[in-house]
C-alpha cells in the first residue's frame, strides 16, 4: 500500500492524467490499448462523490480479425489493501489477478467481460496503486496499460445562487467566483466554463479562451498549477463582470467547474479554441470559508431578475350583425413594454352567449397535419401567447356566427410560475388585462 503525498499525486497527474496507451508501430492500424492514467475511487462503502464523473474506460482494438484475445488485470503484490479486482462476464481468476477473453473491438463500457477496480477494504484516502492490464492480439503481441489507481476523489464545487433580482437594466453585475473542494483528495488543477445567456461579458480575462462559435457567450479558463487540498476554498479574481440586458427581464449565466485529472464530467462538453480576452488575468487567491452561500457540485447556472416589467393589453372587439350573420375578426393581445418577458400569459376568450364558433386558428403539428392553437371546453378558448417584445402584438382570427346581442370576455390569465425566481411580468396596470367582445345589430 502506498500513499501519496499532495504534491507526489499532482506530479503524478500532470504525468498520466492523459490517456496512456500501447500500440505496436509499423502497421496502418496498429493494436492498441488505452486507459487514463489515473482514476479515483470512492473509498470503501462511500456512494456520495463528485457530480456528473467519467465512468473508467479500457478500450483495446486489434486488427488481426475475427477470434479470441485475451485481457489481463494485475494488482501489484505492495497494493493489495488498497485495491482489488471484481470480475464480471466470464472472467477468470483473484482479487488480484484476473483475465478475460474479449474479441478484437473491446470496450468495458459495452463489453460483458469487466475487470473492475475497486478499493480494498480498509483502504484510507490518499492511498493508490498501479494496475497493470495486458492486452494479448491474436498473434500473440503483449500490449500494456497502466493507471494508477487513488482512493478518495475530489469534489469541486462552485458558489452557485439559484438566482439574483431587482438588478437595473444595463447596469453592470459583478459576481464573486468561489470554488471549494470537499472531497477527501487534493484536486490538482481546476477547470473553469463561464457562460452567458441574454447578457454580455463585461471582463475578458486575459488567461481565458472564448471560442469563436459561441460568439462571446463562453468563457473557458484552466488553472493548472492550482492545487485545491480537501476542504480548501479559493475565490477567483477579479470577479466576473456582466453587463445585463435593458429590456429583457430574465437572463441567466453559469460556471461549471472541474479537478483538471478528472476532466469535467461525462456529459459535459468543454468547448474548444478561441483567443484570450484583452482583460485582466482570472487569478485563485485563497479566501475564509463561505458558509450559507449556494455552493453547488460542478456549478451551476444564475438567474438574473431585472428591475422592470410588461405592461400586456388585451383589445376589445365590437362585432355588428343580425343572428345567423357570420362575422371574421381578430383578438389582439400586445405588449406594451418596457421589457420582454418571455411567454407569462394565456388569452381566455368566452364568446357571447348565442355565438357559435365557424372556424378557429390552427396550428401546423406534423407535415400538412393540424389541429385548433387553442384548447377548448366547447365554450371557452385558452389560448397560447407567445413571447412578445415591446412593441409586438399577436393577433388570433376566428369567424363565427352571431347570436342575439350580447357580450362576452377577453381575459390575460397568467401562467403558473414554473420556479421559485418566475416573478411573471410584473405588470402594473391589470385594468387592460380584460376587455369585452360586444355583438350588437
Amino acid at each position: 500500500m502506498k500513499r501519496m503525498s499532495g504534491t507526489a499525486l499532482g506530479a503524478a497527474s500532470v504525468l498520466l492524467a492523459s490517456l496512456t496507451a500501447c500500440t505496436v508501430a509499423g502497421e496502418t492500424a496498429s493494436p492498441s490499448i488505452t486507459a487514463p492514467g489515473v482514476f479515483y475511487l470512492r473509498p470503501p462503502g462511500d456512494r456520495t462523490g463528485p457530480h456528473d464523473k467519467m465512468p473508467y474506460s479500457l478500450v483495446a482494438e486489434d486488427t488481426g480479425g475475427p477470434g479470441a484475445r485475451t485481457l489481463t488485470a494485475d494488482v501489484p503484490k505492495g497494493a493489495r489493501d488498497t485495491v482489488v479486482i471484481r470480475k464480471y462476464g466470464g472472467c477468470e481468476g483473484s482479487a488480484t489477478h484476473v483475465t478475460c477473453e474479449v474479441d478484437a473491438d473491446y470496450s468495458n463500457w459495452s463489453d460483458a467481460q469487466r475487470a473492475k477496480v475497486v478499493a480494498a477494504k480498509g483502504a484510507k484516502a490518499g492511498d493508490s496503486a498501479v494496475v497493470t492490464y495486458t492486452y494479448t492480439t491474436k498473434g500473440g503481441q503483449k500490449l500494456t496499460a497502466r493507471t494508477r489507481f487513488v482512493v478518495g476523489e475530489p469534489v469541486v464545487e462552485a458558489v452557485a445562487p439559484e438566482w439574483v433580482d431587482d438588478v437595473r437594466p444595463g447596469s453592470r453585475l459583478g459576481e464573486p467566483l468561489v470554488v471549494r473542494n470537499t472531497g477527501e483528495v487534493p484536486a490538482h488543477g481546476l477547470g473553469l466554463e463561464l457562460s452567458v445567456s441574454g447578457m454580455e461579458f463585461d471582463t475578458r480575462y486575459a488567461n481565458c479562451r472564448y471560442p469563436t462559435p459561441q460568439k462571446g457567450t463562453v468563457a473557458v479558463c484552466e488553472f493548472p498549477d492550482l492545487t485545491l487540498d480537501p476542504g480548501e476554498t479559493v475565490a477567483l479574481t477579479p470577479a466576473l463582470g456582466i453587463r445585463t440586458p435593458r429590456t429583457q427581464m430574465y437572463s441567466s449565466y453559469g460556471r461549471h467547474v472541474w479537478a483538471l485529472d478528472m476532466g469535467p464530467g461525462h456529459y459535459a462538453t468543454v468547448h474548444k479554441g478561441g483567443d484570450r480576452g484583452d482583460g485582466p488575468a482570472l487569478e485563485p487567491q485563497p479566501t475564509g470559508k463561505h458558509t450559507g452561500d449556494a455552493f453547488v457540485a460542478g456549478g451551476g447556472a444564475t438567474n438574473v431578475v431585472l428591475d422592470t416589467y410588461a405592461d400586456y393589453e388585451v383589445s376589445a372587439v365590437h362585432l355588428k350583425g343580425a343572428p345567423g350573420d357570420k362575422r371574421t375578426f381578430t383578438l389582439e393581445v400586445r405588449n406594451n413594454g418596457p421589457a420582454d418577458v418571455g411567454a407569462p400569459v394565456r388569452l381566455v376568450f368566452e364568446p357571447p352567449l348565442g355565438t357559435s364558433m365557424v372556424k378557429q386558428p390552427m396550428t401546423e403539428y406534423d407535415d400538412g397535419v393540424y389541429e385548433p392553437y387553442c384548447e377548448s371546453n366547447g365554450f371557452t378558448y385558452t389560448c397560447d401567447v407567445k413571447a412578445l417584445k415591446p412593441g409586438q402584438s399577436q393577433t388570433l382570427e376566428f369567424t363565427m356566427a352571431l347570436g342575439e346581442p350580447g357580450e362576452g370576455t377577453l381575459t390575460l390569465e397568467n401562467k403558473k410560475p414554473f420556479s421559485s425566481w418566475d416573478v411573471g411580468r410584473r405588470d402594473p396596470d391589470a385594468g387592460n388585462d380584460t376587455a369585452v367582445i360586444r355583438v350588437s345589430r
